[in-house]
């Protein structure tokens, strides 16, 4: 179980910046960046997985070199808000595999969903067939991605 006292102090920090512009590095590489030696690079590292701090490393993929060059943000309201009801919501829309991210927000709508499909007729297919019969879906508004300017996973630390 992950310790909510503890807090990532500069050189963590560090480290999580470099791991975060290249997890490839390795911990002499990170060492040799930072002026330490490889075992604290290697202790910390370990910690902050532990504490759920580095929650996983994974390949980022260039969505128009696998075919779904198409992201569209869809605001999606539901019918009740009981919390029994947003979570199996909650629970059905993380399984589609279309949707890349799930947020739960406040105002005019309750989820942002990013749809990353391959074009309008997988988009259609998507929310006909997949949002639509998902229950307590209220209303989907779709904006459609017309150029990415930044892309990143990156916290700002």
């Amino acid at each position: 179980m992950p310790d909510t006292a503890y807090q990532p102090d500069a050189t963590d920090l560090a480290i999580l910046r470099l791991l975060q512009e290249d997890a490839f590095l390795t911990h002499k590489e990170l060492a040799a960046k930072l002026g330490l030696t490889t075992t604290p690079v290697y202790e910390r590292i370990r910690r902050m997985e532990r504490e759920g701090i580095i929650k996983s490393y994974v390949a980022l993929v260039d969505r128009a070199r696998v075919n779904k060059p198409l992201v569209v943000m869809c605001a999606v309201s539901l019918k009740e808000h009981a919390q029994r009801r947003l979570q199996q919501f909650e629970q059905s829309v993380c399984a589609l595999p279309e949707v890349t991210e799930v947020l739960h927000i406040a105002g005019g709508f309750d989820y942002l969903l990013k749809v990353v499909v391959r074009d309008m007729a997988e988009y259609q297919h998507f929310i006909v067939n997949k949002l639509a019969g998902l229950d307590n879906v209220g209303t989907a508004q779709s904006s459609f991605v017309l150029t990415e300017l930044k892309q990143s996973t990156a916290v700002p630390l």
